[in-house]
C-alpha cells in the first residue's frame, strides 16, 4: 500500500452548534482543535478534509430506518412526544433536543465513514469529531445519537480491512461498540475504562463472546498504571491479532482535570498510546470521544494532530496558539473560574507518574490469560 500523508476530518458544524448551554457538551471541542493546530502551523488546507454529512441510507448498515427517520423528525419540530422520548431516549437531559441533534452527529457519522474509504490504500485519519462510541443501532445514549465507530469498522471492511483492532482509552465503557461486534472473531475490541462508571458495563469478565478485553480501572489511575497497560495488554494483544486497520477511540475524559470522571492521567499518557499503535497496522483511525474540560480536551486532541503528523510540541505556545485557548470559557462549573495559567501557555501536561496498584496488576494478569480471539 502507498500511504498518503495523516489527515484530519473535520466540520465548521461544531463551531456553531451545542447540546445546550447547561449540557457537559456545550463546550467548544473540535473548533477548538481545528483553530489550535491552524494556529500553530500544523494543520495545512492540503491534510485538512471536510467531513460529509451522512444520508439515512449510508447509516442504514447499522441503525434502523424508524430511528433515524425519529431523529430527523426531533430536529425539524424542535420537540419530541413523550412515546418518542420513551421509545428512542432523545429529548432527554443526557441525549436533549437541540437545533443541529440530526445533523451534527450525521456529520460526525458521515466523517468516520469517509475515514474508511480514504484509507483503502493504507495511511493515517484522525478524526476528532468520532467516537461517540455509546450509540445504539435503535436509540440515543450517553450522549451520543449515533455511533461512529462501529459505522467506521463497517466502512474499513468494505474497504478491504477484514480484521480490525478496536482500542478504547475513553473513561466510558464503549457499551455500542462492544453491541455491535460481540463474538466476531474478526473484530478485537480493547477497553480500558473507570470502573463503577457509566455506563456501567465492560467489566473485567466480560469478554463480549470471546473477542473483548474489558479492563475497569480503580480511580486515581496515573501515567505509569496507563504505560503498563500499554505494554501488558494493548500493544502484545494488538500485534497478535496482526490487524488490517486499528480504530483508536482517543476519549479526553480520563485526565485529571476532567468533571466525568475521577482517573489522573496527564495528556501524555494518551499521546503514548497513539504512538505506540500506528507501527501495528497500514490503516490507522483516530477518533475523538469524550472530554468536558475545554482547555484539556483542545490541548489534549491538538497533541494527537502533532503526534500522528510529526510535529514537536514546544516547551511554550506561540502567541496565537495561546491566544485560542484564552479564548475559551466555561460557564456553569467552578473549574471554569481561575484557570491555571498552564493551561494557557503550554500544551503538554506535567508528567503525572506514580505506583502500579497491585489491582491493576491483578487485573492485567487476569486477562493475560485469556485466550486470544
Amino acid at each position: 500500500m502507498t500511504a498518503e500523508p495523516p489527515r484530519f476530518i473535520g466540520s465548521e458544524i461544531y463551531r456553531k452548534s451545542s447540546f445546550g448551554p447547561w449540557h457537559p457538551l456545550r463546550i467548544p471541542r473540535v473548533s477548538t482543535v481545528i483553530d489550535l493546530t491552524r494556529a500553530m502551523g500544523w494543520l495545512t488546507p492540503a491534510r485538512y478534509v471536510a467531513s460529509p454529512r451522512a444520508k439515512p441510507a449510508a447509516l442504514g448498515i447499522w441503525h434502523d430506518p424508524a430511528y433515524l427517520a425519529a431523529l430527523q423528525r426531533a430536529e425539524a419540530e424542535q420537540v419530541v412526544s413523550d412515546e418518542t422520548r420513551a421509545r428512542y431516549h432523545i429529548g432527554t437531559h443526557s441525549n436533549p433536543v437541540y437545533p443541529e441533534m440530526y445533523r451534527r452527529p450525521a456529520t460526525g457519522a458521515g466523517g468516520s465513514l469517509l475515514a474508511g474509504e480514504l484509507l483503502t490504500g493504507g495511511g493515517v485519519i484522525y478524526h476528532p469529531a468520532g467516537g461517540t462510541h455509546h450509540g445504539m443501532p435503535d436509540r440515543a445514549n450517553g450522549f451520543c445519537f449515533l455511533n461512529d465507530p462501529v459505522l467506521a469498522i463497517l466502512s474499513l471492511r468494505r474497504a478491504g480491512a477484514r480484521r480490525v483492532a478496536y482500542v478504547d482509552i475513553d473513561a466510558h465503557h464503549p457499551d455500542g461498540v462492544e453491541l455491535a461486534f460481540a463474538g466476531d472473531p474478526e473484530t478485537l475490541m480493547i477497553s480500558v475504562h473507570e470502573e463503577k462508571r457509566w455506563p456501567f458495563t465492560g467489566a473485567l469478565g466480560d469478554d463480549g463472546g470471546g473477542n473483548a478485553f474489558n479492563l475497569p480501572v480503580p480511580r486515581g489511575l496515573n501515567d505509569s498504571e496507563m504505560a503498563a497497560v500499554l505494554d501488558a495488554l494493548i500493544l502484545p494483544r494488538v500485534a497478535a491479532f496482526r490487524a488490517d486497520a486499528i480504530v483508536l477511540q482517543c476519549g479526553a475524559d480520563a485526565v485529571e482535570e476532567d468533571p466525568l470522571s475521577r482517573l489522573s492521567l496527564s495528556n501524555n499518557a494518551h499521546w503514548a498510546v497513539v504512538a505506540a499503535l500506528r507501527p501495528l497496522s497500514p490503516r490507522y483511525l483516530v477518533l475523538g470521544g469524550g472530554g468536558y474540560t475545554p482547555w484539556s480536551v483542545g490541548r489534549l486532541w491538538a497533541g494527537v494532530w502533532a503526534t500522528l503528523a510529526g510535529h514537536d510540541i514546544p516547551d511554550r505556545l506561540p502567541k496565537p496558539a495561546e491566544a485560542v485557548l484564552r479564548s475559551l470559557s466555561w460557564e456553569g462549573n467552578r473549574r471554569g473560574r481561575d484557570v491555571p495559567e498552564h493551561l494557557f501557555t503550554t500544551l503538554r501536561d506535567a508528567p503525572r507518574a506514580g505506583a502500579v496498584g497491585a489491582e491493576l496488576r491483578v487485573r492485567l494478569a487476569v486477562l493475560g490469560r485469556r485466550a486470544a480471539p
